[in-house]
C-alpha cells in the first residue's frame, strides 16, 4: 500500500502542470512575475561605476547592499585618510556621517539620467517620487540638470530640491525611537 501511494505521489509530481524544464513565454496580458521585474535603481554590473577599492568594492560600506542593484541612488565620499567609500543610498551616507561620525568630504552622487557621478552641491534631488526608495520610506533620485529632475518629478511625482534639503529629510530616518 505504501509503495502504491509513493508511485501516485511521484506520478503527480512528474505530470502536474508547471513541472517541466521547458520555459513558456509569459502571456502579454498578464504582468511579469516578480522575479523578472527589475528595480528602477538597478543597472547592469558593467554600467556601474565603482569608486571604492577592495574585495567588497561592489557593496555598500554601511548595509552591505549590492551597489549595482541600487546604483541610481549611489553616493560616494572621501574620508580624511583619502579612502573612497561608496553607499547604496543617501540614507547610508547620512548614517556614516552622522551616526558613525565618519568625517566625509568630496561627496558625489549618481546622476540618474547619465549614470555618472556628480558633485552633490550641483545635484537636483527628486524626493518622494513613486519610484522605489532605497533604505528609506522616501525615494531620492538625483539629476545633474534641473530639466531632467523636473521631467522625472512630472512623470513620477516628488519634489525637486537641493542636497542639503534632501539630507535633512534623510536625517528623519534616524529619530531617537529608531536608533
Amino acid at each position: 500500500m505504501k509503495v502504491l501511494a509513493a508511485l501516485f505521489a511521484l506520478a503527480a509530481l512528474l505530470f502536474s502542470p508547471g513541472c517541466t524544464s521547458k520555459k513558456e513565454p509569459i502571456p502579454k496580458n498578464e504582468p511579469a512575475p516578480l522575479y523578472l521585474k527589475t528595480r528602477f535603481q538597478t543597472v547592469a554590473t558593467e554600467q556601474a561605476i565603482l569608486l571604492q577599492k577592495g574585495t567588497h568594492k561592489n557593496q555598500c560600506v554601511i548595509c552591505g547592499r549590492d551597489l549595482p542593484t541600487f546604483y541610481r541612488t549611489n553616493h560616494a565620499a572621501a574620508t580624511k585618510k583619502n579612502r573612497i567609500r561608496q553607499y547604496c543610498s543617501l540614507h547610508c551616507l547620512v548614517h556614516d556621517n552622522e551616526i558613525s561620525k565618519t568625517d566625509l568630504y568630496d561627496v558625489k552622487v549618481v546622476d540618474a539620467a547619465t549614470l555618472k557621478f556628480i558633485p552633490v552641491q550641483s545635484a537636483f534631488y527628486v524626493v518622494g517620487s513613486n519610484r522605489e526608495a532605497t533604505m528609506s520610506n522616501f525615494s531620492k533620485y538625483t539629476f545633474a540638470k534641473r530639466k531632467d529632475a523636473d521631467a522625472f518629478a512630472k512623470a513620477y511625482g516628488g519634489y525637486v530640491m537641493n542636497f542639503y534639503d534632501a539630507y535633512a529629510i534623510a536625517m528623519q530616518d534616524f529619530t531617537d525611537e529608531k536608533r
